[in-house]
């Protein structure tokens, strides 16, 4: 059995990585931004560029259109907008990065939403000749609901408007005050030419007012912290494992991925919604038994105890486990084309426990001009963020979104047909997302 008490290699080397998604209105110039990226930063390869080269001739372009590096789906490229999320994998030698290309267009906001659930930082385009638009502000919201810790104001097109830095100072302070307001913790203004590449990977000669880091060099520098042992030890259940085998007649293990914190063999757990404990007897990891083992490691846990514990179970240190509860109070991004309405059966998935709800009321709907509530909207629509109450069939173990972006995440189902209707945060709200960034500001948290 092994002794090290030190973290895996792997989850060392994990904080050189970066996940960052962009995002933006229609025509903001994300997808070229991202080419940009990939081209100055020597992240294509021949056959990639030459692609391009020759798609960009055949459509009358001089120049080779960036943008196609991402659009990859046919239909994006014939109607020049972005309508999946694009992930692309590019490194230099200060940082890994992890990049998802997100629509801009209102319909597909929902596509931001999956974009930006795993970032550390989110890049939000905005086209100098328009400034800060209605999808801008949702975008912004997005960004602070999903708890994203770093905002990039990437102001585009600025050889459009003469490179004048008053144009981006207005447009970089409505921003700024709208993200505070909404509790983003911290917001870099860039000015950029993604198309004549300004200020992406190499500083701007035309912008010789501008001091500050180009877009590159703070996605290679920002402090990130995935530091997933750091929180509340949360094991989800995913399989039973029993071989009943001759070698191995009593063997039963619980399998999954530790979504967050670590579990040591001797440690005592709290098996919910059940509130049954044991202790840890073993740990096997990639076919070896070790004695600790930390997130995101995919493990199997055996118990002292013959508990019955089946999919969707979740382990937890005792003395630090959430509560259960039947209702669910939570902040929702709608994503789906049909309605969510008081009254509504749903399913309502939390980790790898899938359980029936109904959804009891819906006390508000976010209205992003002036970040104002308003109150009992009956039912949510596509793109609409909003508070909902949910009651559960059988009970949860959920934490507060603001304690893990993990165990405090769920999604409502349509039971009918398995549409995914809205990505929930729970316990979280703009006013707590305000609160706790103004506390961790004045104590100088890393939020």
């Amino acid at each position: 059995m092994s002794t090290s008490t030190e973290q895996p290699a792997d989850l060392t080397a994990a904080t050189t990585l970066l996940r960052f998604a962009t995002a933006g209105s229609v025509d903001d110039g994300k997808s070229t931004l991202v080419g940009r990226l990939l081209h100055d930063s020597k992240s294509v390869l021949a056959d990639q560029l030459e692609a391009v080269e020759h798609a960009s001739r055949s459509r009358g372009q001089e120049a080779p259109d960036l943008a196609l590096l991402t659009d990859g789906l046919r239909a994006e490229r014939e109607q020049g907008i972005t309508i999946d999320v694009a992930y692309r994998y590019f490194a230099t030698p200060r940082r890994r990065f992890i990049l998802a290309d997100t629509p801009g267009h209102v319909q597909y906001t929902r596509n931001m939403v999956t974009g930006a659930s795993t970032a550390e930082l989110a890049v939000v385009l905005v086209d100098a000749r328009n400034g800060v638009v209605e999808q801008t502000r949702r975008h912004a919201a997005v960004a602070a609901l999903l708890r994203v810790p770093h905002v990039v104001l990437a102001v585009n097109k600025m050889d459009l408007v003469d490179y004048a830095e008053p144009v981006f100072a207005a447009i970089a302070e409505e921003f700024t005050t709208y993200a505070k307001e909404l509790g983003v913790p911290e917001i870099t203004a860039i000015p950029i030419s993604a198309l004549a590449g300004d200020n992406v990977v190499e500083p701007s000669a035309n912008m010789d007012w501008y001091g500050g880091p180009t877009v590159l060099e703070h996605l290679e520098t920002v402090p990130v912290s995935h530091d997933l042992t750091a929180c509340h030890a949360r094991f989800p259940v995913q399989y039973v494992i029993r071989p009943q085998t001759a070698e191995h007649p009593d063997y039963r293990g619980y399998a999954g991925q530790i979504a967050a914190g670590a579990f040591r063999v001797g440690e005592e757990v709290t098996v919910l919604p059940s509130g049954k404990t044991s202790t840890i007897t073993a740990i096997d990891a990639l076919g070896e038994a070790v004695d600790i083992a930390w997130a995101p490691q995919s493990v199997t846990i055996r118990l002292a105890d013959d508990i019955d514990i089946s999919r969707g179970d979740l382990l937890a240190p005792t003395g630090d486990a959430p509560a259960t509860s039947q209702d669910v109070e939570a902040t929702v991004c709608h994503v789906a084309d049909r309605p969510l309405a008081v009254g509504q059966r749903v399913l309502l998935k939390h980790t790898t426990r899938t359980v029936k709800a109904i959804v009891k009321d819906i006390p508000s709907r976010l209205t992003l001009d002036d970040l104002s509530q308003h109150p009992a909207p009956g039912q949510l629509v596509a793109n609409d963020i909003g508070r909902v109450v949910v009651r559960t069939a059988e009970p949860l173990a959920l934490d507060a979104y603001a304690d893990s972006r993990r165990t405090g995440s769920f999604l409502l189902i349509d039971p009918a047909d398995g549409t995914t209707l809205a990505a929930g945060m729970a316990g979280e709200s703009f006013a707590t997302a305000k609160a706790v960034a103004a506390a961790e500001d004045e104590d100088g948290w890393d939020f």
